[in-house]
């Protein structure tokens, strides 16, 4: 699935690391072949000049990187270091010493070890536990527990099917709103109401995407279903923006309006207000307050239009009523637009404005 990185998604420091300790992976294969050895381990990913510092001992092997391998040199006591795309074994029975000053809230002795190196040198560290029975990975701060694919799977297929109810929301009052657009009658609430789905479902999605990432070659199937919830969620919730974000001298662009959206604490996102707000449509006082849409999200349903197109006929006529009102001469007018293309924009915006009033109606 095709995405920024999303308020609620993992750092991408972070997903990069988890894509090499996800099932399938031999990374995985070898640290699984550790916990059922009962051995534990400490596996450094990456060789740099702070954590060659806080190497003491051990043995240079420089060697190709296998399952195996990593599963026989973890008997010995002392910590293994792999290159950062763990394709190769650097060094094995290492003694690690970071900085004991280094505030760690860890225990016992190989996870206090591996958090404080992983803060103080900004590798990915991987602590096996014998008797705990986990792996753990420290990263930029943060301990990620490595679970099993059937546990990460139950959570990821409940999200999933809260997002197939938010999207069935999100559907209702998007096309509910179509139909306000093309009659005039579009409120802040109304225009408030959408983004605050488009919001929810992108979070979620989000959610999914990082499940995913964890589950590795057994989030295919997980995939495909959360790519065909979510096609065009990110290009409509673009859209929704463009038609109603306020102009004028101090009007903000489009990326700035969906960071605003993005950084709505979750609490608040149910809060209308905020969301009108977040968009620049003002607060509590103006939610039954009439608006104009400036018709990006109606033409973007039209067939073959190019979004050279779009922008020009939107800079021309200025509102969707204005070009609802257009006759194909009027929108011949438009840079770009010819007989055959002014006719096709005329009679895609009627049958838009049909299927949407029948819709609300019937």
């Amino acid at each position: 699935m095709a995405s920024n990185e999303r308020s609620t998604g993992t750092p991408a420091s972070i997903r990069a690391t988890l894509g090499s300790v996800a099932p399938g992976t031999d990374l995985r294969e070898g640290l699984e072949r550790i916990l059922r050895g009962r051995t534990g381990a400490l596996v450094g990913l990456g060789l740099d000049k702070q954590v060659e510092q806080m190497c003491t001992g051990g043995f240079v092997l420089d060697i190709p990187f296998s399952p195996t391998a990593l599963r026989e040199l973890a008997k010995m006591d002392g910590a293994i270091i792999l290159d950062r795309d763990a394709t190769r074994i650097l060094q094995a029975g290492v003694h690690l010493m970071p900085d004991p000053a280094i505030p760690t809230q860890e225990t016992g002795t190989r996870h206090r070890t591996a958090d404080r190196v992983a803060r103080q040198a900004s590798v990915p560290v991987i602590s096996v536990s014998a008797s705990m029975h986990i792996i753990a990975l420290y990263i930029d701060g943060t301990r990620r527990v490595l679970e099993e694919a059937s546990a990460i799977l139950g959570r990821a297929n409940q999200a999933l099917a809260t997002l197939e109810r938010y999207k069935l929301r999100l559907d209702e009052v998007s096309g509910a709103l179509s139909a306000l657009e093309i009659e005039d009658l579009v409120t802040v609430r109304d225009v408030a109401a959408v983004a605050q789905r488009l919001e929810m479902v992108t979070r979620i999605a989000a959610e999914i995407e990082d499940y995913v990432l964890e589950l590795g070659t057994d989030g295919r199937l997980l995939s495909l279903q959360l790519d065909e919830l979510v096609t065009g969620v990110e290009v409509e919730r673009e859209l929704l923006v463009r038609d109603y974000v306020p102009a004028g001298r101090r009007a903000r662009s489009l990326d700035e309006v969906l960071d605003s959206l993005s950084s709505i604490v979750g609490g608040d996102l149910v809060d209308l207000p905020a969301v009108a707000q977040a968009i620049g449509l003002g607060a509590t006082e103006h939610l039954d307050s009439a608006v104009s849409p400036r018709g990006y999200r109606l033409l973007a349903k039209v067939p073959r239009l190019p979004n050279s197109v779009v922008d020009r006929l939107v800079d021309h006529f200025g509102t969707l009523q204005k070009l609802l009102a257009a006759s194909t001469e009027d929108l011949q007018a438009v840079d770009g637009v010819g007989e055959l293309r002014a006719r096709s924009v005329r009679e895609g915006l009627s049958r838009l404005a049909e299927s949407s009033i029948l819709e609300r109606y019937v």
